[in-house]
């Protein structure tokens, strides 16, 4: 993304505080279905397996709509991708809301999801462009500030879709009024973004492949693909292992995920300030160790402090390695917008492969001990992480 030139200082401001409430609203819309999955599988009466390939339906949408956002954005502005995205999610949770509270219908549910997944691809390219030129402008580390903006909504999500399921609310009212809502204020959300420079729309759309082909774009993908999956398998599966592994009561299920993601809200939160500290490798390593730790800790710790513990430490161990991989493949702002679509492409394959695996793997060994892949995938993704260096500008000609 590009702005003008006279970009005056509190526009950038305003520019912040619009993508900080844009991040926020997808993270709620994208808890409120996830707080839900476990009534929506009994609803539904699916196994682990089951569950798994119908929660590849949001994957699917997502990785179709990535790759062609970044050449989409260059074209439109992110003000404008955002607004459609955020309807085409708002009409996916409506059908969700029907297939799974009103017919009970795995294929209509199945649609709703793709919709879900195809407007979070797009919303989400869209969000973290605009946030990464934001984050140029002021010339300090925000990026993980509005990724905790979009964790403080899943928290508001998850601690609704908690309360709504204790008080016996059905999926149709919650998740139907949320896409209504979604719908609404997502496209008030956008109003204040940068205004896009009428250059941004002569830019070729074969950045976007030539993008495929750089080795450092490339590895920070598999760096953001690896702690997409420990924050996406905890996303989907946290609350099912907490009611199969432990016996525990769907609500306590849902709970369990509110804290992963206000554990995730803290790390991003501090995390600012840890990069403008430490730099980005020290921190990616250290954020893999706790995540690793803390997984272990949820599967085998068997006490409750200690599972409560693990789910802490696994959420601020998750929480940074997304956000700083927007970053980095950002760091040159003429070529953020097809880097970060290839990375996030990359990264979101991790959603479609999470749910089949995890589906599977619980199936064989119980959803529990199937957890413990995460630990097993942090350990290579470690080598990923020099990727992630700091990458100054490189000054346009002319």
């Amino acid at each position: 993304m590009a702005v003008s030139t006279g970009t005056a200082r509190p526009e950038v401001r305003f520019a912040r505080n619009a993508v900080l409430a844009t991040f926020f609203l997808n993270g709620f819309a994208f808890a409120t279905w996830a707080s839900r999955i476990p009534a929506a599988r009994r609803a539904l009466d699916l196994g682990p397996a089951q569950l798994g390939l119908l929660l590849l339906a949001v994957s699917i949408g997502s990785v179709i709509a990535l790759p062609s956002t970044g050449a989409s954005l260059q074209r439109f502005g992110a003000r404008r991708m955002v607004m459609a995205a955020v309807v085409v999610e708002g009409l996916g949770l409506l059908l969700v809301a029907y297939g799974t509270g009103v017919v009970a219908a795995v294929p209509v549910t199945a649609a709703g999801l793709f919709l879900v997944g195809f407007g979070t691809g797009t919303w989400d390219v869209s969000m973290n462009v605009e946030g990464a030129e934001v984050e140029r402008l002021l010339d300090r580390s925000i990026m993980p500030r509005f990724h905790a903006s979009f964790s403080l909504g899943t928290v508001a999500g998850a601690a609704i879709g908690s309360l709504v399921t204790l008080a016996g609310v059905g999926i149709a009212w919650h998740v139907g009024v949320v896409g209504v809502l979604v719908a609404g204020l997502g496209i008030w959300s956008v109003q204040r973004f940068l205004p896009v420079a009428s250059a941004d729309a002569d830019k070729p759309r074969g950045s976007t492949l030539r993008a495929w082909t750089e080795p450092r774009t490339l590895v920070i993908g598999l760096m953001v693909l690896a702690m997409a999956l420990t924050e996406g398998v905890a996303n989907d599966w946290l609350g099912v292992a907490m009611v199969d592994g432990y016996g525990a009561p769907v609500w306590l299920g849902a709970a369990a995920f509110a804290l992963f993601v206000a554990a995730m809200t803290a790390g991003r939160v501090v995390g600012t300030v840890l990069l403008d500290t430490f730099g980005r490798l020290p921190v990616l390593w250290g954020s893999m160790a706790v995540a690793a730790a803390g997984v272990l800790l949820v599967v085998l710790g068997q006490l409750p402090f200690l599972v409560t513990v693990g789910i802490v430490l696994w959420g601020v161990g998750a929480s940074l390695g997304f956000p700083v991989g927007m970053s980095a493949a950002a760091d040159e702002p003429a070529k953020a917008a097809a880097r970060v679509s290839v990375v996030s492409t990359i990264g979101y394959t991790a959603f479609l492969a999470g749910p089949p695996l995890l589906g599977f793997l619980g199936a064989h060994f119980g959803v529990l001990d199937a957890l413990l892949v995460v630990s097993v995938i942090l350990i290579p993704s470690a080598f990923a992480v020099p990727s992630a260096r700091r990458r100054e500008p490189v000054p346009s000609a002319g």
